[in-house]
């Protein structure tokens, strides 16, 4: 299996375990659990607490201390875990926590698979620039797929038999109700991927930060600086407000199309019952732009 492949199978589910639940658990918390706007607001709450702090500190540990490899796969199999504890949760409060032990452990993983890439890459000697962006447009296409079989495992009236017979199955194993398969999908391939990527190259610490005389510098704050540029101000400012409306997207956006089924007319159109998938043209979208960037 060429360095390429291996790093494409790596970006294909890092973005997989993620998208099989992000954009359909609004639906989740609405639909299914009947949870208030402020118990749900509270709960979206968790994947920005989850990238405040943790990627710094784990970049920490694969910088110095632990192999990077090593430190991803631990990860992953600790994010699947929380993933199967989630469906057996009712109150909102307990859900808070648990998701956001999972958001932990999942967001630095986003940053630590860039890293691991970029390192392997170079290592064998590989144009970043040139072979990355064709790697990374995969996580996206991971994203859309993972979207894709959720809504369709959660279907009972999936045109697909396969898909129909898959979420039964889970549902069935798991003695949950057919909303809660997306947590299981998630973690049953996160698990995967963390033992995936214990086949990767090593990546032992550089210990870069080994000279780094205070916590401001071991957590990075001295990148603020860059913030003297003003190109580079003007691209952080857009990549904050892009960020919070594409996350506002991803955690509404399903749940308000699903609300046409209380109208007799949509009840059982085509958007209601794949909005999802109608969802995931945000993300076919964004494909077509990665693939674009060498070109810019």
């Amino acid at each position: 299996m060429s360095i390429k492949f291996k790093l494409t199978v790596l970006s294909f589910f890092q973005f997989f375990v993620w998208g099989a639940w992000l954009t359909t658990l609004g639906s989740y918390g609405f639909g299914f659990k009947g949870w208030t706007g402020q118990e749900f607001g509270v709960v979206f709450m968790t994947l920005g607490l989850g990238s405040l702090i943790m990627p710094a500190l784990i970049g920490i540990i694969a910088d110095r201390w632990m192999n990077g490899e090593r430190l991803y796969a631990l990860m992953h199999i600790l994010y699947g875990i929380t993933l199967f504890i989630l469906p057996a949760i009712d109150a909102p409060s307990s859900f808070f926590w648990v998701l956001l032990l999972s958001m932990c452990f999942y967001m630095p993983t986003i940053a630590l698979s860039n890293a691991l890439s970029y390192r392997i890459l170079i290592d064998n000697q590989l144009d970043v620039i040139k072979v990355f962006p064709p790697i990374r447009v995969w996580g996206t296409v991971g994203f859309i797929a993972a979207m894709w079989i959720t809504n369709l495992v959660s279907d009972p009236q999936s045109p697909l038999e396969a898909g129909k017979v898959l979420g039964e199955r889970i549902s069935a194993i798991t003695g949950h109700a057919i909303n809660a398969n997306q947590f299981y999908i998630a973690g049953v391939f996160a698990v995967l991927l963390g033992l995936y990527a214990l086949t990767l190259p090593k990546c032992p610490p550089e210990n870069k930060s080994k000279g780094a005389t205070s916590w401001a510098e071991k957590l990075g704050l001295n990148a603020f600086k860059l913030l003297g540029n003003y190109k580079m101000l003007i691209f952080f400012l857009f990549s904050m407000f892009l960020g919070a409306a594409l996350q506002l997207t991803n955690m509404y956006g399903d749940t308000y199309l699903k609300d046409f089924e209380n109208i007799p007319q949509y009840a059982d159109s085509f958007v209601v019952r794949y909005s999802t998938m109608i969802i995931s043209i945000s993300q076919i979208s964004e494909t077509l732009f990665i693939l674009a960037i060498p070109f810019l």
